[in-house]
């Protein structure tokens, strides 16, 4: 398992913070409960726009938020065409996890 840095700790802590990115980073746990895509959810991600609709908030909204769990790494985004598809990066959060137990 890779050890995360303190900037990377409190990157990831700072992403979190927003009640918003924490639910995205909770429902993404669970790719299959949103809407059906073209591609299988659990291959690709979950489409921003399903994300958007999910949190009742902008487009330009959705992408910041995605943006700033994406630079902590707690997401990762792969790019089908026009749309950005984004998945939990579990690596990422199981480090984040671990620091947390070894830090306890």
């Amino acid at each position: 398992m890779t050890e995360l840095t303190d900037e990377q700790r409190a990157a990831a802590f700072k992403a979190l913070g927003h009640p918003t990115r924490l639910a995205i980073l909770g429902w993404l746990e669970e790719p299959g409960s949103f809407p059906p895509q073209d591609r299988p959810a659990e291959e690709v991600g979950v489409c921003l726009k399903h994300i958007q609709a999910r949190a009742g908030v902008s487009q330009s909204t959705a992408s910041q938020f995605m943006s700033t769990l994406q630079r902590a790494d707690l997401v990762t985004c792969t790019r089908i065409g026009q749309w950005s598809h984004y998945r939990r990066n579990e690596d990422t959060l199981a480090a984040l996890g671990h620091a947390l137990i070894a830090s306890g």
